[in-house]
């Protein structure tokens, strides 16, 4: 019996270390599996994080990219414009002629008559034939849906004809919407032939409305402003344009790259040095420029004009007053073929416009202005039209008509509004005005040589060299020729690069107004003869007055 108990002792203390074991081995398996699920959590949690990282990293370098995009965008501006066709095809204006696909929808749709057969009852069989009650019930059901079959196919008919009805007034409305299409196109296609030929012609407004056109098709950065004024002066045939370019804020990135820093969690930008903005910004102000210029030059193939005027004007406010402010940045007379002789591809921007003795502007970024060539104001299209209409009024007076004294006391008078000390001389041999100004301003007055000329026809460019030569025989800062006519290209060739000023008949029509109060005309009498104290340019053609 003792054995036997202590068998049994000997068996459960196995069966209790066997459980035990397995307990202990439960738990161990247990922790491990939680070790597993938090190894793999911490797993997941390194991947989330790495993923996130990198998608920050990604998102700073996109936006150095894009960065990067746009500054090359900038440096650009002139290349991608180099080759690339810039004149109108006036065909290309016109609308397409297409013809409109009548739709009639649902109206198309024709439904299906009444089917006899679902109005018709049942047929009887057997006795119900012959027996009268039902015999009589059958004929009263084989009238009833006769009745019915006869309303529906009216109720159908009806509906069909109204159908039709509108179908066919669907049809009309489209043929007569077909025929005010064409009449629209026919009408615009007239408009731009009409435009063709006026520009053939060289009439002012087709010769301003199709470079303006030039302009306008070319593509830009979205930032850019589109502001683009032409004016066409056919008796100097200068074309005079002033083009809107953009602040430097709006333009110049003011970051130079991104970076992700992760301690922080955010996108940090790395400034772009001021210096670097500021020489991008001038990149900006004269490829614009001569990218401009291209575009006019090349689209030009008719020949309409020798000389281009191009303002470069700012539109913002003045940080100082919050006032508008429009400063000239850029100014430049250049005449054609100097133009066409430019190898665009292989210049430096700011080299060749100082080559063509533009005027740009000293410190861009800070709107610094530069005076213009020439305002475009004194030759807006705008100004010219009125003049010639108040110009048949008989209270304007007529500077051809008056005595060389009373024209000399005109422009003295001009000249002193504008803020010159003026003193007169002795008429000239052309009966207009040789005028000694002072400009009392510091570093830039000086003396002024003024000489006026009331012609008829284009002043030569020997007029020009003489009022040069007086300059430096005077010792004089300056020299401003104005006439009642205009000039040729020589004589624009001549002044340029040199301290002289050409004012035509519209010019001092404008600053008689705007300075002097004057409101004058040109017409020349039918017996008016130019007493020419220079030789005329045998290439300049005779010009018509203002």
């Amino acid at each position: 019996m003792a054995r036997k108990r202590t068998s049994w002792v000997v068996q459960w203390q196995r069966a209790q270390l066997q459980q035990q074991r397995a307990q202990a081995q439960a738990v161990k398996a247990h922790q491990r599996a939680l070790r597993e699920v938090e190894a793999a959590r911490l797993r997941a949690d390194r991947a989330k994080l790495a993923a996130y990282l990198d998608a920050r990293n990604r998102e700073a370098l996109r936006q150095t990219r894009e960065v990067e995009e746009r500054v090359a965008a900038l440096q650009s501006l002139l290349k991608v414009a180099i080759g690339k066709p810039t004149g109108i095809d006036f065909e290309r204006l016109k609308q397409p002629i297409r013809e409109l696909q009548f739709e009639p929808g649902f109206l198309s749709y024709t439904h299906p008559p009444p089917n006899p057969t679902a109005f018709a009852p049942p047929k009887s069989g057997g006795l119900l034939r012959v027996l009268p009650g039902p015999k009589q019930k059958y004929l009263e059901a084989v009238h009833a849906g006769r009745a019915a079959l006869d309303a529906a196919q009216k109720s159908w008919e009806t509906a069909e004809a109204n159908r039709a009805g509108r179908l066919d007034e669907a049809r009309k409305a489209h043929e007569l919407a077909m025929v005010d299409l064409r009449r629209t196109i026919e009408a615009q296609h007239a408009e731009v032939d009409a435009l063709a030929d006026a520009f053939n012609a060289g009439e002012p407004q087709a010769v301003i409305q199709y470079f303006s056109l030039v302009l306008a098709q070319s593509k830009y950065p979205d930032e850019f402003p589109t502001e683009r004024r032409v004016a066409f002066v056919p008796k100097s045939r200068q074309l005079v344009v002033e083009i809107e370019l953009p602040t430097m804020a709006a333009v110049v990135p003011a970051e130079r790259s991104f970076k992700y820093v992760k301690a922080r969690d955010e996108i940090e930008s790395t400034a772009r040095p001021a210096r670097e903005r500021k020489e991008l910004y001038e990149q900006v102000v004269v490829q614009t420029t001569l990218r401009s210029l291209y575009e006019l030059v090349r689209a030009d193939t008719s020949g309409h004009f020798d000389t281009l005027i191009l303002n470069g004007i700012v539109r913002t406010v003045a940080p100082a007053t919050g006032q508008p402010i429009a400063p000239c940045l850029v100014s430049v007379r250049v005449s054609k073929d100097t133009f066409i002789g430019i190898d665009l591809r292989n210049i430096d921007p700011i080299a060749c416009l100082k080559g063509l003795n533009a005027g740009v502007s000293r410190s861009p970024d800070e709107l610094a202005p530069v005076r213009p060539v020439l305002e475009f104001d004194m030759v807006d299209p705008r100004f010219v039209e009125e003049a010639d209409v108040l110009s048949e009024l008989d209270q304007r007076p007529n500077l051809m008509e008056l005595t060389p004294t009373e024209f000399e006391s005109v422009i003295t008078n001009l000249f002193t509004k504008m803020g010159l000390d003026t003193a007169q001389t002795r008429p000239s041999r052309d009966g207009g005005v040789d005028c000694v100004a002072w400009d009392n301003r510091p570093i830039f007055g000086g003396k002024v040589v003024i000489q006026a000329k009331r012609y008829k026809n284009t002043v030569g460019v020997s007029a020009v060299r003489d009022l040069f030569g007086t300059v430096q025989n005077e010792g004089a800062s300056k020299g401003i020729l104005v006439t009642t006519s205009g000039y040729g290209k020589a004589s624009f060739e001549f002044a340029s690069g040199k301290p002289l000023e050409l004012l035509d008949g519209a010019n001092l029509l404008y600053l008689l107004e705007q300075h002097a109060g004057i409101k004058a005309k040109i017409v020349v009498p039918e017996t008016w003869v130019d007493v020419f104290g220079d030789i005329p340019d045998p290439d300049e053609a005779p010009s018509d007055p203002p």
